[in-house]
């Protein structure tokens, strides 16, 4: 591999972060909705869906797997970053992250977010974040750039496509072709989601997933939302389009959530717990596809990603007609919204 310029000496991983105990479920929710004003006696509804599961979300033991795959790709393939990783709204904090690289003498980094869409809450959120976290940390914090989006990456597709392949394969074999393949994501604030090209990268990423299987007809539906009943949300809900299925005589559906990075808390209650029960309840039987998580291929484009913004002559791998993402966004992109909203992971 030729040699590249050194202008970043870093890569930095950041999510949303998770609780790793009951005792930390309601402080991490306060800081997921800190400014909100969301009801106490909605916090505590939120919190009970981590009982299911002790109290752990899955996203941190899925961060560390795939800071250390990251390490192990980056150290032998190059270039050879130290990979650092911090959390928007748990431990480990992300001004934790960068004040130990300030500390380390990183003065430029990367940084991979946990999002593969443009949208307030998966990017430009982000990118404040960061900023808040060198804010804190002061004049010796590393100057830190991300990553471009990565919604049509053969990298983030290619995986998709082999996990919605599993899920079909567990169907029995004469039933795979009659199911049903829906494709999930988090919904968001119509007048959110409008700002942004959230809607339109999840319909291509979904096209090109069923593209890869073969499949002309899919369904894009969302989940998780939490906002109040007078706000408009993305639709259809998935447990809504369930219904919808079976009503018209569906037996078989194929769950993708291609919306999410890996497997954490909207993924496990929303969708293995609540959507399957609810389909269970109306004949329908459902198997839901892997994220993404640390698959070999998405641990790849990673690395070229890395690549592309140390080279001076990039290739910007994509597929589909939108095209590669920038790797700076424009100054009015995904603005923050005007009304609260939430997220949980």
């Amino acid at each position: 591999m030729a040699a590249m310029p050194s202008r970043y000496e870093a890569l930095l991983l950041v999510s949303f972060g998770g609780p790793e105990g009951m005792d930390d479920v309601l402080p991490f929710l306060e800081n997921v909705v800190r400014g909100r004003n969301v009801p106490a006696e909605r916090l505590r509804a939120v919190a009970a869906h981590y009982e299911h599961f002790g109290g752990r979300s899955p996203i941190n033991d899925q961060c560390r797997a795939l800071v250390g795959a990251l390490r192990d790709e980056l150290g032998r393939c190059g270039p050879p970053l130290p990979v650092y990783w911090g959390n928007r709204n748990w431990h480990p904090f992300l001004a934790d992250a960068v004040r130990q690289m300030a500390a380390d003498g990183v003065a430029r980094a990367l940084a991979l977010v946990t999002s593969a869409f443009g949208s307030y809450s998966g990017c430009r959120q982000y990118l404040e974040d960061i900023e808040r976290a060198r804010n804190a940390v002061g004049p010796d914090a590393p100057e830190i750039h991300k990553l471009r989006a990565f919604h049509n990456h053969p990298g983030f597709v290619e995986p998709l496509v082999a996990a919605t392949a599993g899920a079909l394969e567990r169907l029995p074999e004469d039933r795979r072709a009659s199911a049903a393949l829906v494709f999930t994501a988090h919904s968001l604030p119509v007048a959110m989601a409008a700002r942004s090209p959230y809607e339109a990268q999840l319909r291509e990423t979904a096209r090109l997933v069923a593209d890869g299987l073969g499949r002309e007809r899919f369904d894009l539906v969302y989940q998780s939302r939490s906002g109040p009943r007078d706000q408009r949300w993305l639709e259809p809900d998935v447990v809504d389009h369930l219904r919808s299925l079976a009503a018209a005589g569906v037996r078989d559906v194929v769950l993708s959530p291609i919306g999410f990075l890996c497997d954490h808390m909207e993924v496990i209650y929303d969708l293995d717990l609540d959507a399957k029960g609810r389909a269970r309840e109306l004949g329908l039987h459902v198997e839901r596809a892997a994220t993404v998580g640390a698959h070999p291929r998405f641990v790849r484009m990673i690395r070229e990603l890395i690549e592309e913004r140390l080279s001076d002559a990039p290739v910007r791998l994509f597929l589909g007609a939108l095209g590669p993402a920038p790797d700076v966004c424009a100054p009015d992109c995904c603005p923050a919204p005007a009304f609260p909203g939430r997220r949980s992971a």
